[in-house]
């Protein structure tokens, strides 16, 4: 028989799963008036804010440890951030665009190896045809319809290129200024929240806007630490079993790693193909790579670093990725459990507040 307690925890987490579902397919049409805007601003926000949880730790050591004024904080954190990147251009961007240049480099290799499997088969692709089972006549009409379309094609890649890069130029403008005025000023927007609250819930509600930073730094700043090492391991062992590109390839292991459980998997791809194009047995060997470096963060480094912070069951995870993924796609797949989190936390302060509002109307006072 279930416990209780667990069932209420169980059905408050499908509940704040179906109201987010049911929300975000009523509202959607809301939201197109504001879509240019909100592309334009998103991701510099999303990632001034990510990078404010990730850092506004070290501002606040460095104030607390160094007695230093938060600005000067700020300050000092710019410039160790700008020497790491000034170090990373020097040494690390050669080896990555070296390995990436390597790649352009064999792609022709990678199409001779594909167009002399395509040669060996040739009679087996023969009786497909020959059976109709890819009539040839259908395979001339979408070669020709492929290559009429391809001049729109290239016109529309090339906008798209010049928009990515117009976007990037205004992400890296705006990024280090709204960081800077997140770092100076975030301490204070609790209490500016706060303010929006009727007064005898202020003091509650504060707590809840506290325990939503809390909640938010906490998965954050665990996450980043389980990527970067998930990451090392992948590089280690790719340079172990000898995976053509190690450093780009486990690169792509880490940032996937952000997304849970399907990260690695999703991360790992890349090296898989690759290394098919060598042999059948190192792919399999990238396979067991990756496999050993989930294995490890799913039993020793998330428990160990995230710990019990969110409480959230994996498969819930599960069921919000799919959702997510569907409704977003990736970048939903990447916001969907600290948007979970964050609604689990505000939810359940609220009905922690209302419980104790209820016990507080209970209490009969005693006759003096």
């Amino acid at each position: 028989m279930l416990n209780g307690g667990k069932f209420q925890k169980w059905s408050l987490q499908i509940l704040i799963i179906l109201t987010i579902i049911l929300i975000a397919s009523k509202v959607s049409f809301l939201l197109e008036p504001v879509g240019i805007f909100f592309t334009t601003l998103f991701f510099p926000i999303l990632i001034s804010g990510f990078l404010f949880f990730i850092f506004n730790p070290v501002v606040k050591f460095f104030e607390r440890k160094l007695k230093l004024k938060r600005t000067l904080s700020i300050v000092l954190l710019y410039i160790i951030i700008l020497t790491a990147i000034i170090v990373g251009i020097g040494n690390v961007i050669p080896i990555i665009s070296k390995q990436i240049t390597s790649f352009a480099n064999d792609i022709p290799k990678y199409a001779s190896q594909i167009e002399h499997f395509i040669n060996e088969n040739s009679d087996e692709l023969q009786n497909i045809i020959s059976n109709e089972y890819v009539p040839f006549e259908k395979v001339e009409e979408k070669l020709n319809e492929f290559l009429n379309t391809l001049p729109t094609k290239i016109t529309n890649a090339f906008f798209g290129v010049f928009g990515f890069l117009t976007s990037t130029v205004v992400t890296i403008i705006t990024v280090p200024v709204l960081l800077f005025y997140m770092f100076k000023d975030g301490h204070r927007l609790p209490i500016a929240f706060s303010k929006f609250i009727p007064r005898n819930y202020r003091k509650e509600g504060l707590e809840t806007i506290e325990d939503v930073g809390e909640t938010l730094s906490a998965y954050i700043n665990g996450q980043v630490t389980v990527a970067c090492i998930v990451g090392l391991l992948a590089f280690i062992g790719y340079l172990i079993i000898d995976v053509p590109y190690p450093l780009v390839m486990a690169l792509i292991v880490a940032v996937t790693n952000i997304i849970p459980y399907v990260g690695p998997i999703l991360g790992g791809a890349p090296a898989v193909i690759i290394a098919l194009f060598d042999s059948p047995f190192q792919a399999l060997l990238v396979v067991i790579v990756i496999t050993i470096a989930q294995q490890i963060e799913g039993n020793f480094l998330s428990p160990l670093i995230l710990g019990k912070s969110l409480d959230i069951h994996p498969a819930t995870v599960i069921i919000l990725l799919l959702v997510a993924g569907n409704i977003a796609g990736v970048i939903g797949m990447v916001l969907a459990v600290p948007a979970y989190a964050v609604t689990k936390t505000i939810v359940i302060s609220i009905a922690r507040f209302l419980e104790i509002r209820r016990q507080a109307n209970n209490v009969i006072p005693k006759d003096t």
